[in-house]
């Protein structure tokens, strides 16, 4: 299968890692350059920087055709803003998102995105560990209706698919557009910080290193020097 991967943390470069291993095609988006170290260098796919929200990376990137496409980043509302785009755009038959607020999980579900709830997964596996009965929402949300033909934002808000089949229900107030500009700023903030970080780290790390060789080395002897691994490319 070709599989499209957006966000190369530690559940999107493991799932890259295996399904590479399996013989899948992978295709892996990331905003952040250091996210691809968790690659490992057998990793055949392709590692792709670029903001997998946007059509055009996408597009560029080789989505046209995928059969399967994930959304995996922290950020809720650019997980779905990629779904979306995954699924009214390029058509993919079986799109996930990663939405870690359980309440926004249940919403988006209604509308046709399949979603994936970190928090209802982890308090559903301590439940069960504890042997405590909970009611809690499923660690996978698969919609009853197809992606492409969910219904759009009225005047009322975002109806549910209940209403369908002729449930009075309250719509679901969808987040404004400032509202969602603000979350995307945020979330890009985060990934800008979390680089910074760890381009810190590792040049701290690589400083460290160098001390401890020109102490090791003796006069006249050349030092070896290794080049990071990279396979990404904008």
């Amino acid at each position: 299968m070709k599989i499209v991967i957006v966000g190369c943390g530690r559940v999107g470069s493991t799932l890259a890692e295996n399904l590479d291993a399996a013989g899948h095609e992978v295709i892996i988006f990331d905003i952040r350059t250091a996210a691809f170290d968790r690659l490992p260098e057998t990793f055949k796919g392709a590692a792709l920087r670029g903001d997998g929200t946007d059509e055009e990376v996408l597009r560029r990137g080789g989505a046209d055709g995928a059969d399967v496409f994930l959304s995996l980043t922290e950020g809720d509302n650019r997980n779905v803003m990629a779904a979306q785009v995954a699924t009214e755009t390029f058509a993919i038959p079986q799109v996930i998102a990663k939405i870690n607020d359980p309440v926004r999980a249940a919403a988006y579900a209604e509308l046709g995105v399949a979603t994936l709830c970190r928090t209802n997964l982890m308090v559903d596996t301590v439940a069960q560990h504890l042997h405590l009965p909970m009611s809690i929402g499923p660690g996978i949300d698969t919609p009853e209706t197809p992606g492409h033909q969910h219904p759009h934002p009225t005047s009322r808000g975002l109806p549910v698919a209940s209403e369908a089949a002729g449930a009075k229900v309250p719509p679901v107030a969808p987040p404004s557009r400032t509202r969602v500009a603000a979350d995307h700023a945020a979330d890009h903030a985060a990934d800008h910080a979390a680089d910074h970080a760890a381009d810190h780290a590792a040049d701290h790390a690589a400083d460290h290193a160098a001390d401890h060789d020109d102490a090791a080395t003796e006069p006249g002897v050349a030092k070896a020097q290794r080049s990071g691994f990279r396979r990404w490319r904008s």
